[in-house]
């Protein structure tokens, strides 16, 4: 849970350091207001709609941001005056690099993937997004709240769409940034930007305005707005999650109702984005920059990845292991980044702390001790042997109260009451074999997700980190123009996808409900709330919160009888 949380901390101070960064840079607004405003609108829109507005509102901004990318894009490779192809483009990035060769890159070019750096960079980006991805509660409540048989397949297009946006917007505005920066029409003219500034992620809206002038800081703007926004409200939910059932229901009111939960979520929310609001306040004065903040991330939270995956991997290994693994491992990661910077550079300093030898020294450890400590602890204090069963015995929260509200007037009290008899015991028996049996089929459809998601795991990785970059970086390899156009117009074709799966395909696979949506909005609105009524009370099924715990209760059939109606009706006629 520690881990969890402070994944979720460094994520959203990442956002908010970054994003105000960017605002400040536009706009002139002071960083401190920044960093306050920019959670305003996100906790709004999250009290009133949960988990469902992030859902909309990664949609909505999402749609956005890719054609944002694409503007950036076609503007660098097509139409902008200075720029405008990708032959031009790699001409003033070559003559760049002839002015400020890069050490540790091939030839000192920008357009290779042999750098020392970029090396570096590598592993502590792997380090780092292993946690985010194994650890970041957002994750686990869109898979929780998606179903088996989407989740799987979301999964997988989501992270073929999203590889696009970093590769395309990184080759795009950073080597425009480096080919403009001689141009006086670049805000930092005649000087370069500095370390600092590109540490805090000032390469896209100084490239932007560079080419496009006002309207490319107004479509940088929005971009980091629309990234911001999206990626906090997410961070905002995992925490109030984490703060609501397994902090106050799980130690201060295990016998807390729906109600009650969401108060306290609402609460968490809103003290969250204050804390985090400060928190981010103090960064900015001690001048750690979203860079630092994501380089650090790995150090903080990789440790626990290991002990987290097999705690849903395997039953051997025990409570010792899961808990004290992550926290030994924190530690050496710790001591091993500040022994790598005194040793190497003298003094522990921010700016020397931030050097790539001291964070990969930590990254490395933080991701790997954990394989030492864990085997020992579940050898030395003997395996756990966990009953996976247990896990079926996890309630639900109490949804009584909201049920009520959401089916009143349809439903009265009485209604919504179980029926007890001997006939309603029966049908809860053959009720509850039902859902056996789809417990069952459930269990061999997740198997199989299973293997499938290994086996694609398995494929991606070894293509995208082995085979696609490894035989670049070994040979030295330094982009011709030809090369370079292949690279830009596969960049291009990739987003294109990207935004089908992103946009065009989530239109079509819920059609359905979409439909139903409007539909039941439109009946809302011409006064014929009577057939929505009709329509949900003949689809429990289709109604989450009916679902949820009416089902169980008092599960009617097609005809809108409880259970223990439709047996009477049935033993009447074999009387008869």
């Amino acid at each position: 849970m520690f881990f969890a949380i402070a994944t979720n901390i460094l994520v959203t101070a990442m956002l908010l350091t970054g994003g105000s960064a960017v605002i400040s840079d536009l706009t002139g607004m002071h960083t401190v207001a920044a960093c306050f405003l920019l959670p305003v609108g996100v906790v709004v829109y999250t009290l009133f709609g949960g988990i469902k507005a992030t859902f909309l509102t990664d949609y909505a901004h999402t749609i956005a941001i890719i054609v944002i990318i694409l503007t950036f894009a076609f503007t660098t490779y097509a139409t902008d005056p200075i720029l405008g192809s990708p032959n031009k483009v790699w001409e003033l990035v070559t003559e760049a690099a002839a002015r400020h060769p890069i050490s540790g890159n091939a030839e000192g070019s920008y357009l290779t993937m042999n750098s020392r750096s970029g090396g570096i960079f590598f592993v502590i980006n792997i380090v780092g997004n292993f946690g985010t991805v194994f650890l970041d509660n957002g994750y686990w409540n869109k898979a929780i709240a998606s179903s088996p048989a989407s989740a799987l397949p979301g999964y997988i297009l989501g992270g073929l769409a999203w590889f696009a946006v970093p590769w395309l917007i990184s080759t795009t505005m950073g080597l425009a940034c480096i080919a403009l920066e001689t141009n006086p029409a670049f805000p930092t003219y005649p000087e370069r930007l500095t370390s600092a500034q590109v540490s805090a992620g000032l390469v896209l809206p100084n490239a932007a305005v560079a080419m496009m002038g006002k309207g490319g800081a107004v479509a940088a703007l929005i971009m980091v707005f629309m990234a911001v926004t999206s990626a906090s409200s997410a961070e905002f939910i995992a925490v109030s999650s984490i703060f609501s059932y397994d902090i106050y229901k799980g130690y201060i009111n295990p016998n807390a109702s729906g109600k009650r939960i969401i108060y306290t979520s609402h609460a968490s929310v809103i003290v969250f984005a204050f804390i985090m609001s400060g928190f981010s306040t103090g960064l900015y004065y001690a001048d750690i920059s979203m860079g630092y903040l994501y380089e650090i991330m790995g150090i903080i939270i990789s440790a626990a990845v290991f002990p987290s995956a097999m705690t849903l991997l395997t039953d051997k290994q025990n409570a010792q292991a899961a808990i004290w693994s992550p926290i030994l491992g924190t530690g050496f990661a710790i001591m091993s980044w500040l022994v790598c910077t005194k040793k190497k550079f003298g003094s522990i300093t921010v700016d020397n702390t931030f050097e790539d030898d001291a964070m990969l020294t930590g990254n490395v450890v933080a991701l790997l001790s954990p394989l030492i400590f864990s085997p020992v602890l579940t050898y030395a204090f003997g395996p756990q042997n966990f009953d996976w069963e247990i896990l079926k015995t996890i309630k639900r929260v109490d949804e009584s109260e909201e049920i009520a509200e959401a089916t009143e007037p349809a439903l009265d009290d009485d209604e919504m009451q179980p029926v007890k008899s001997r006939l309603s015991v029966a049908a809860h028996e053959i009720y509850e074999s039902k859902h056996e049996v789809a417990a069952r089929e459930e269990e061999a459809l997740l198997k199989r997700a299973s293997t499938i998601a290994g086996y694609t795991c398995l494929f991606m990785a070894i293509s995208l980190l082995v085979v696609w970059p490894m035989p670049m970086y070994g040979s030295k390899y330094v982009f011709s123009k030809k090369f370079f156009t292949g690279w830009v117009t596969v960049g291009i074709i990739w987003i294109f996808f990207s935004a089908f799966v992103v946009i065009i395909y989530p239109l079509w696979e819920g059609r359905h409900s979409l439909y139903t949506t409007s539909r039941g909005i439109y009946w809302d609105l011409t006064g014929q709330t009577y057939k929505l009524r009709e329509w949900q009370e003949g689809h429990p099924e289709e109604l989450h919160v009916v679902q949820s715990q009416v089902s169980a209760e008092i599960a009617r059939d097609r005809n809108g009888r409880t259970v223990d109606e439709a047996l009477f009706e049935a033993e009447s006629e074999e009387k008869i």
